[in-house]
């Protein structure tokens, strides 16, 4: 790309050395370009029929292209870059025709085989807004006609890297967490359960299912549940599967209990729909462990569970995390295909703390996405988390999915959750997890689940 040259303001150059400082924590430069970036510029390309969209953090001296959609540059000069004017103007820089711009009068500006004749550019800004990048579409044609919501579309879609780098830090948060609880609940678990509690558990059918509803939340209507496993033991009573699910996957006890509720859930879609036909529309959902999605035939295990259930396919939902995906893509993908084709419903659970989101969204045949509730708890504290909360929901819309926010605890949150276009919210707010019995008597209102405000989760 030819230079254009342009002096950067004084305020500009006393805020370069905070700018890099910013940019090095981020340690995106000189790194191999990633699934979760190829998706936003080759949607920026698709929506405004772009040439060419390049996007590219710059430091000292060149611009880095971390993606690319069109012309396959990796690099560039800073100097008189178009990531300069954008620095210049502190935000986006549009030009629709190049011939006409005075920056561009006996300078034409190609990209290798490409003649840009008109180009728009916004910037990626951190947390604290300093700008450490670019997203930038070129065209071969002007396009005299980009109006402020094409502009104010791109600026989304320089939102969406934005936040992929906060998930990126808030995930290493939370790992971190994760971590130090996970070794808490190693040492706690060292003694009990054993592998033969659990087989004596499962021997003498001590595990229960509970429900959690799944809420419509324009009109409080429960469209689907959660199935979530209990250990009713008849000494320590109702106990939390985080106390032994970690157990069981060590002691490999975890794909027979994890058929078993698959088997309980099946029955119990069975038992609801013979109380009342008008439930068959109604679709509960089974969390699957990173051991069970792969086990070799898991769709041919479902469809006999469905045939011998008489269940629909329609009325069961799947729901996986993302890091029970990453370690073989093109298994992942051959096994959630061959789910799909059953006509269950794929779920992405806990979406944001996994390894690489949007590129899950993207790659994989998913229906419904699952916002974590660590981001719905933080919506009210600020407006990084917010966004966050707004752009997933944006971008699931976008690709066809239904949305269901997690942990919703407040009026606040649920109020905001709708104002954000979420269709479907689960949480204490509504209803806490209930035996089945508890849950047919639910299912048997003819009142609907919406919050006064100022409600709290009880």
């Amino acid at each position: 790309m030819q230079p254009v040259q342009l002096q950067l303001e004084p305020d500009q150059r006393f805020r370069e050395k905070a700018r890099l400082q910013a940019l090095a924590a981020i340690n995106i430069l000189d790194t191999e370009p990633e699934a979760v970036f190829d998706t936003i510029t080759r949607l920026s390309a698709q929506y405004f029929q772009a040439d060419t969209v390049l996007l590219g953090f710059c430091d000292e001296s060149r611009v880095w292209i971390k993606s690319h959609w069109g012309e396959p540059i990796r690099e560039h000069p800073r100097a008189g870059s178009i990531f300069d004017m954008v620095l210049a103007a502190d935000g986006p820089v549009l030009v629709p025709d190049v011939k006409l711009d005075e920056h561009f009068v006996g300078k034409p500006l190609t990209l290798r085989r490409l003649q840009v004749e008109s180009f728009a550019s916004v910037p990626v800004r951190s947390t604290d807004k300093k700008i450490l990048g670019s997203l930038t579409l070129y065209c071969s044609q002007p396009r005299r006609r980009m109006a402020g919501d094409e502009l104010n579309m791109l600026e989304r879609l320089a939102d969406m890297v934005a936040n992929e780098l906060e998930l990126r830090r808030l995930r290493s948060v939370l790992g971190k967490e994760a971590l130090c609880s996970g070794r808490e609940e190693k040492i706690a678990a060292a003694e009990w359960p054993t592998a033969h509690d659990l087989r004596e558990a499962l021997a003498r059918k001590q595990f229960v299912l509970h429900y959690q509803p799944e809420i419509e939340l324009a009109t409080g209507k429960i469209i689907g549940l959660e199935a979530l496993i209990r250990w009713a033991h008849p000494q320590r009573g109702l106990i939390s599967p985080m106390q032994f699910v970690p157990a069981a996957e060590e002691n490999g006890l975890i794909l027979p209990i994890g058929d078993w509720v698959l088997a309980e859930a099946c029955r119990q879609i069975q038992r609801w729909c013979h109380e009342d036909s008008d439930r068959r529309s109604l679709r509960v959902c089974v969390n699957l462990s990173a051991s069970q999605f792969a086990r070799a035939g898991l769709a041919d295990h479902v469809e006999a569970l469905l045939r011998r259930t008489g269940v629909s396919s329609r009325q069961l939902g799947l729901e996986m995390t993302e890091s029970s995906l990453v370690k073989d893509p093109n298994i992942a993908m051959e096994v959630l295909g061959s789910l799909r084709r059953l006509g269950v419903s794929l779920m992405v659970d806990d979406f944001g703390t996994g390894y690489s989101s949007l590129q899950h969204l993207h790659a994989y045949p998913f229906d419904v996405l699952k916002i974590d509730r660590s981001f719905v708890m933080r919506m009210t504290d600020g407006d990084q988390t917010l966004h966050i909360v707004r752009t997933i929901i944006d971008l699931a819309r976008a690709l066809g999915m239904n949305v269901v926010a997690e942990g919703i605890e407040t009026y606040e949150q649920y109020a905001l959750l709708r104002q954000l276009g979420c269709r479907f919210g689960q949480g204490y707010l509504f209803a806490r997890p209930t035996p089945a019995d508890a849950v047919s008597e639910l299912l048997r209102l003819p009142g609907r689940m919406i919050p006064q405000p100022h409600a709290t989760a009880a």
